[in-house]
């Protein structure tokens, strides 16, 4: 047998190898067990909520800047009446030298100029003052026509000033210059008219203009000027200066806060108020009706200024009146007479 030959399988040569190769595989198997039983869980992922992607800011337009405003004043057109200044106008130096003072022992102006009035012997007297004079001719010729003796008071801006008052004297009647002041309402009081935004000079100036306008007056008395003559600044200049003249003072009373007789008290001013206005209504039976109630005052207090216009009305109703009234007991007489009486000066 030692010289057979040892036959050996085909399969029995692979047998090893496929033992070994198993061996590999059951090692590997259980490392791979092993790692997947020690591996630490993984956390599920969760589905995340979309995070918001920031949207940029649309830009405004902004305006360009309003052009700022020149300093040029807006034009003024040629039918508005520019507003009066805020501030005080500079003094102005009165353009008339004051008049010499009387000579010593002759009557003041006031009583130098008044026209004689007829004795009264007792009886009520009423002296009836026309203001507004000059300005229409035609109105003012029909006045002087009227029997005297009146009290004319003139506007110093009226034309031919001068011939116009001397014909009123020759006709036997009073005068006295009738100053435009302002008024509270809105309403011109003329060219020149005292204002109380003026300064103290200027309205001097004014008024010594005016008070150059004409002569042979007794006194003034107020045109409008309800505003005016309730400033006691405003006044007293004007009163200082008629007094200083030697005139007379009648105040219109056209405002109840006028402050004229306090002011003439203090400078010892010859001084009268109105009593009556006597037009204020335009109709020959108003004006009756006024007459009527200056008799009435003049019977209870001895005296009545009654103040009117050169209206037709007015101009009727005293054609009538001025010769019945003496019939009635009562007598006419210029307005200087009322100021001696009531002032009991001169």
């Amino acid at each position: 047998m030692a010289g057979k030959r040892r036959t050996v399988r085909k399969g029995s040569a692979a047998r090893p190898f496929l033992l070994a190769l198993a061996a590999v595989a059951a090692v590997f198997g259980v490392g791979l067990a092993v790692s997947l039983l020690t591996e630490t869980p993984k956390p599920a992922v969760t589905a995340r909520a979309p995070v918001p992607v920031p949207v940029p800011p649309v830009p405004v337009p902004v305006p360009p800047p309003a052009p700022v405003a020149t300093a040029e004043p807006a034009p003024v057109l040629p039918y508005e009446e520019p507003d009066p200044p805020a501030v005080e106008p500079p003094p102005q130096v009165a353009v008339l030298p004051p008049p010499p003072p009387p000579p010593s022992g002759a009557p003041a102006p006031w009583l130098k100029n008044a026209v004689s009035a007829p004795p009264s012997a007792g009886k009520p007297v009423i002296a009836v003052v026309i203001d507004d004079m000059g300005l229409d001719r035609k109105r003012s010729a029909r006045t002087v026509k009227l029997p005297a003796p009146l009290t004319l008071a003139w506007l110093p801006y009226a034309q031919e000033l001068r011939e116009q008052s001397r014909a009123a004297r020759g006709a036997g009647h009073e005068l006295m210059l009738h100053i435009p002041m302002e008024p509270s309402v809105q309403a011109d009081p003329g060219p020149e008219a005292l204002l109380v935004r003026l300064s103290r000079d200027e309205i001097v100036r004014r008024f010594a203009n005016a008070l150059a306008s004409f002569d042979g007056y007794v006194g003034v008395n107020n045109h409008m000027g309800s505003r005016f003559t309730a400033d006691r600044a405003a006044m007293a200049p004007v009163l200082a200066e008629v007094q200083r003249r030697g005139l007379l003072w009648l105040d219109s009373r056209t405002s109840p806060s006028t402050v004229a007789a306090t002011l003439a008290g203090e400078l010892k001013l010859p001084f009268a108020g109105r009593d009556v206005f006597l037009d204020n209504v335009e109709t020959v039976s108003a004006v009756r009706a006024q007459l009527a109630k200056a008799e009435a005052v003049a019977r209870q207090h001895g005296s009545a200024i009654a103040i009117g216009h050169p209206h037709d009305a007015t101009i009727e109703a005293l054609a009538v009146w001025l010769p019945e009234v003496k019939k009635r007991g009562f007598v006419l007489v210029p307005v200087s007479a009322v100021v001696r009486a009531r002032c009991a000066c001169g």
